[in-house]
């Protein structure tokens, strides 16, 4: 028993309350649907790149640009389906990235510019004209630029803590 004549005094320890909420590890949420607009916006957007600069460099430049191995030179279309199946699949690159790595845009980054010098390059080891291997190269390099810049410039707005 206690006795009413002495002042409670509290225990050594504090008292036992329920523990405060802490917030977990803060993952990145990707809106999926944002990225893939982003995307599809990107490949049409190198598709008319690709337009644009096969043009200009046949008929402005009077170029030949773009021959294939076999000496025939491929369609001015097929060059534009290239570049926005290129935006395509960075998207799916990026999509991967942003899912599974931390710091995303670096590594997206050396991937792009890894990708565009690789396809400046592949020109370069045909027969071709220098004129030719010359157009092509800048051509890739342009798509390059253009695809990794739009899509790293999406990031951010795709890209939410939760």
């Amino acid at each position: 028993m206690t006795d009413p004549s002495r002042p409670a005094t509290p225990p050594p320890w504090p008292p036992l309350s329920p523990p405060a909420a802490r917030p977990g590890p803060r993952r990145p949420r990707v809106a999926a649907g944002r990225l893939w607009a982003a995307g599809a916006a990107t490949a049409l957007t190198a598709a008319l790149a690709a337009l644009v600069s096969v043009l200009l460099i046949r008929s402005v430049l009077d170029i030949p640009a773009y021959a294939g191995h076999d000496g025939r030179p491929l369609s001015t279309v097929g060059v534009a389906l290239g570049a926005a199946a290129a935006a395509l699949a960075a998207t799916a690159v990026l999509h991967l990235l942003l899912c599974t790595t931390p710091q995303p845009g670096s590594f997206f980054a050396w991937i792009m510019t890894l990708a565009t010098a690789a396809c400046a390059l592949v020109p370069f080891t045909t027969d071709a004209a220098t004129s030719v291997t010359v157009a092509a190269a800048a051509v890739c390099v342009l798509l390059g630029l253009v695809i990794g810049s739009l899509l790293s410039a999406a990031v951010p707005s795709v890209r939410r803590m939760a």
